[in-house]
């Protein structure tokens, strides 16, 4: 029985989540929102939301609709679904819940509600989830020597409500409205520089440095949202690469599916 790996989240971390899994062989579809909400976008298969196909160092993610699914996993590209409540889970001509696993890489950092669906493995990323309770395992998703870790009980580190490293680095909305952008991903900046705007707040670099990533320009955000990344490092190449903290929580993933896999398969012999 072949499974289905169902990923809720297309943001950066999802994505490198994705890549490890899809690399080694896993079938995988992503769920999306209506309008994904990435900053690092050139790094998020959430992209293909808007532009119908992305491809992430290689790996293409196309948006389809429920009928072009199997074919999109047979063309081995990453099936992208808009799909925010995980309907998916209760088709039963895309899933099966004994062969189906799930994992939440939207980043909520609060208890997520239950799934209605039983499945063999359930997978959350970071604070808010607590394997045992409301999930089979969590990843830790906070920077230290446990990044990357896999809990089969218990919580990851709760979130320290800081970015890592300088937290300057992370530009918020100051109000509430539709960002207007200055400045493009992978665009070299200067301390003061304008990046964007909303509404008559103007957006500057707090140093010099690479504009990481941006939120989609046009998309409505709430005061307080993050909506760039900005890196001090002159290195604009990073701007195209998944992170090595995607690729380490994407590494703790693919160690809780082949655990879980090897116990069905001691359990079915």
């Amino acid at each position: 029985m072949t499974n289905l790996i169902v990923l809720r989240g297309g943001g950066d971390l999802a994505s490198g989540v994705a890549l490890r899994l899809h690399r080694t062989g896993f079938q995988i579809v992503i769920l999306e929102l209506e309008k994904p909400l990435a900053v690092r976008r050139t790094v998020s298969f959430s992209e293909a939301v808007y532009e119908g196909e992305y491809t992430v160092e290689g790996v293409t993610a196309r948006l389809v609709s429920p009928d072009q699914f199997q074919v999109t996993l047979e063309a081995n590209e990453i099936p992208v679904l808009i799909d925010p409540n995980a309907n998916i889970l209760r088709n039963q001509f895309l899933t099966n819940p004994r062969s189906t696993f799930v994992i939440d890489a939207r980043l909520l950092k609060t208890p997520p509600d239950p799934l209605d669906v039983n499945v063999p493995l359930h997978i959350g990323l970071g604070p808010g989830f607590s394997a045992g309770e409301n999930c089979h395992a969590v990843i830790e998703t906070r920077r230290s020597h446990t990044l990357g870790r896999v809990y089969w009980s218990g919580a990851t580190q709760p979130d320290s409500g800081q970015p890592d490293g300088d937290p300057r680095r992370v530009l918020r909305a100051p109000a509430a409205g539709i960002l207007v952008a200055h400045a493009a991903i992978g665009d070299t900046l200067k301390e003061g520089q304008l990046v964007a705007e909303i509404g008559d707040q103007k957006i500057t670099s707090p140093f010099d440095g690479v504009l990481r990533g941006i939120i989609r320009p046009g998309i409505e955000v709430p005061e307080g949202m993050k909506i760039g990344d900005i890196d001090p490092r002159s290195d604009v190449s990073t701007c195209w690469l998944v992170s090595d903290k995607a690729l380490s929580v994407g590494g703790g993933v693919l160690e809780a599916v082949l655990i879980k896999l090897n116990e069905l398969d001691v359990e079915q012999f």
